[in-house]
């Protein structure tokens, strides 16, 4: 693998090849060869520190905070399932898992009351949970890491945790432990892998979700430490899901296959399977063959050293489409409603963005929701239609609908090399609309978007956006007693409390 000068230069300090060089005792060559066999040597750490961090870290050094954050991504992505469990998708989901297995170990949330097997329910509530594309997205640290590509972080180890804690019977505790301990893996291996994994193709949350609901189901089961090199081993083979199925029932399935993944690998480990030996490290390993190497300063030495939940954060999403747009909408929304404009007022509406953000929205026009969510010419006509794109906006007889292909037909994106250049640490990108009288407005995103860390939703929000999701399959008095279990799900004896309240 090449060094970079970055690269070479830390191996080179770490074994005092730096001044060996400065004195001219060492050539170049020499030491950037040397540098070569430390960097293959210290790569060797990730599997380690990951299985480490899985087993080691204790309930009392978790931060409360971490708690704090990680029952508000409990609501939301609860909340994201019950909503996802009525679309067609997890319907047909639920039907391959009900013909697949006659055994009753955990609960499928919806409307069905449907009971399964662990690894199913894990795949069918992951696939439920992100099938509007209403779940949360983990934040990047640095420019070089696109923001909000990385994974939908909370789903993978909440549906594995909640699988496997429902078998088993654990404490509220103990399944909050296990979700925060996978969301933290999945954010850490997520910020560590080199981006071209997510530039390539591959499809982070389905990818690298595989290890969040792995290192959940891990943590319930109470893997030594070689099984848990095993099972990292065996997600490592599992881990899958590629980008050309966004606007399709797949990419939810990515999500779905993560969960079942995660928990089939820590299943099969607990059982004595095995794998190859250092499954994330070397020329063979994971962020090799999968991302063509990783920063692992990014994760070794710094599981929890941070809590990603709190630092970077998490940004809730208050759109039910990719996050990438999510500012751009807003911009588009205060446009139109700061000054009053209707349809037939606007003759075109241009969007200028960079890559992150016009590649992945990829779809010109959309003929079915599930597109919708990835096309800007859909989600900006919503907003100037009805002012809003809810769940009652992505449906099939909408995106159909003569006054919404017709409004597509005025909206282009413009590739804006200025905004490329500022980076993709943030979403960035600017609304311009001209308007039949001639009038003209220009609207930038903002950097601080709904649901971000900077603008976060108050418990009142979260708790109304899980109640417009929920109300597709409970009434109020359900609703409100779902929120209080999950805000109490700490103090539960048993797990099975919080799925009574659910399911």
């Amino acid at each position: 693998m090449k060094l970079t000068r970055k690269q070479f230069l830390a191996a080179a300090t770490t074994s005092g090849l730096a001044s060996l060089v400065g004195s001219r005792q060492l050539t170049v060559a020499a030491a950037e060869s040397k540098a070569k066999k430390l960097e293959k040597a210290a790569i060797k750490g990730a599997t380690a520190a990951t299985s480490r961090f899985i087993r080691e870290t204790k309930a009392a050094a978790i931060p409360p905070a971490v708690f704090a954050q990680a029952k508000r991504c409990l609501i939301d992505g609860f909340g994201v399932i019950l909503a996802g469990s009525t679309v067609r998708g997890s319907e047909i989901v639920r039907d391959y898992v009900r013909a697949g297995t006659d055994k009753r170990d955990a609960t499928v949330l919806g409307a069905t009351g449907l009971t399964t097997s662990v690894a199913y329910a894990a795949l069918a509530n992951g696939a439920s949970g992100h099938a509007m594309d209403f779940d949360d997205t983990q934040l990047s640290t640095t420019p070089d890491r696109t923001y909000g590509l990385l994974t939908h972080p909370t789903l993978p180890p909440l549906c594995a945790a909640l699988a496997v804690g429902e078998a088993q019977n654990v404490s509220g505790a103990a399944f909050l432990e296990a979700f925060a301990v996978g969301f933290e893996v999945e954010c850490k291996i997520a910020e560590a892998i080199d981006p071209a994994h997510y530039n390539n193709g591959f499809h982070s949350s389905g990818t690298i979700g595989t290890f969040g609901a792995a290192a959940a189901a891990a943590r319930l089961m109470n893997l030594d430490d070689r099984a848990l090199a095993h099972m990292l081993a065996i997600a490592s083979s599992t881990a899958a899901g590629i980008r050309v199925n966004f606007g399709s029932m797949t990419k939810p399935l990515h999500v779905g296959r993560a969960a079942e993944n995660g928990v089939f690998a820590a299943d099969l480990a607990r059982r004595g399977f095995t794998g190859g030996d250092d499954a994330l490290d070397g020329e063979w390993g994971f962020f090799q063959v999968l991302g063509g190497g990783a920063d692992l300063d990014r994760l070794i030495g710094v599981l929890g050293k941070p809590w990603s939940i709190l630092d970077p954060g998490v940004s809730v999403k208050p759109y039910p489409c990719g996050v990438l747009s999510h500012p751009s909408m807003d911009a588009m929304l205060k446009v139109v409603t700061e000054h009053d404009l209707e349809p037939d007022q606007v003759k075109a509406v241009r969007l200028r963005a960079g890559s992150n953000i016009l590649q992945p929205l990829r779809y010109k026009t959309a003929k079915t929701e599930l597109e919708a969510k990835f096309c800007i010419p859909f989600l900006l006509s919503s907003i100037l239609l009805r002012r809003k794109a809810g769940v009652r906006e992505f449906t099939d007889e909408f995106v159909s609908s003569a006054p919404v292909q017709q409004s597509m037909e005025r909206v282009t994106t413009v590739f804006d090399p200025a905004i490329e250049a500022r980076g993709f640490d943030k979403i960035r990108s600017v609304v311009e609309i001209d308007c039949v009288d001639g009038r003209k407005f220009v609207q930038a995103s903002d950097d601080k978007y709904r649901g971000g860390p900077d603008r976060p939703f108050t418990r009142e929000e979260l708790h109304a956006k899980f109640t417009d999701c929920a109300q597709l399959t409970m009434n109020a008095e359900r609703m409100a007693k779902a929120l209080a279990a999950i805000e109490g799900v700490q103090e539960m004896k048993s797990i099975r409390e919080l799925v009574a309240a659910l399911a």
